[in-house]
């Protein structure tokens, strides 16, 4: 189970608790950026129904956290072939997200799906505004930390609906991490190719060392 996230709201909340560095250098995490997994035409056309779904459904105001497991991020481990052998998923409890922003407090819900214990996917709802991706890294960091191979990196995935993150922990010697920029897919359909593309890498190097 996941390490509770009550008092991480801000990165050095994450890094006072945990020790955690943010490493800069695009060596620490290339599955984002380079050597990316080829899609086939039936995984972009396949894409291309998420995602006019998904902006249809958008159109009509905000969705909440199932709405998006729904009609995103069910879909997309779908096509990313996560949900047959051989990965396994498994889910832990909604936890409260609290963020103290200055003008206001800041409410949501995160979900924690956790695929064959090396790529989480956290999907965050907002109860009372649309909250960043950003927002919730700081305890985003901290279920990462629960990894049952902390000798093995850990990959996460973080959404907002909009929005989606990637992130890679280590804790090798001392926990380190580092993110992808920020992907909008429903602004752009190359955007959501690029997240499959990341997603199946990902899954390339899990199973590798499985």
């Amino acid at each position: 189970m996941a390490p509770p996230a009550e008092g991480i709201a801000t990165l050095k909340d994450a890094k006072d608790r945990f020790g955690f560095t943010h490493v800069q250098s695009e060596q620490f995490f290339p599955e984002w950026r380079t050597g990316l997994a080829e899609i086939t035409t039936v995984e972009r056309s396949d894409l291309d129904v998420l995602r006019r779904r998904y902006v249809y459904h958008r159109e009509h105001g905000d969705l909440l956290e199932g709405t998006v497991m729904l009609l995103l991020v069910s879909p997309l481990l779908a096509i990313a072939g996560f949900y047959d052998p051989p990965f396994r998923i498994k889910a832990e409890p909604s936890v409260e997200l609290v963020i103290d922003d200055g003008e206001e407090v800041l409410r949501g819900q995160i979900d924690v799906l956790i695929l064959q214990d090396r790529f989480w996917v956290i999907v965050l709802e907002s109860k009372k505004t649309t909250l960043s991706a950003w927002a919730a890294l700081p305890q985003a960091l901290s279920y990462l930390m629960a990894n049952p191979l902390p000798n093995k990196p850990v990959f996460g995935l973080l959404t907002n609906g909009d929005d989606i993150l990637f992130i890679k922990v280590t804790q090798n010697t001392a926990p380190q991490y580092s993110t992808s920029r920020i992907f909008a897919p429903f602004i752009d359909s190359q955007e959501l190719y690029t997240v499959l593309q990341i997603i199946k890498s990902i899954s390339q190097r899990v199973l590798s060392e499985s």
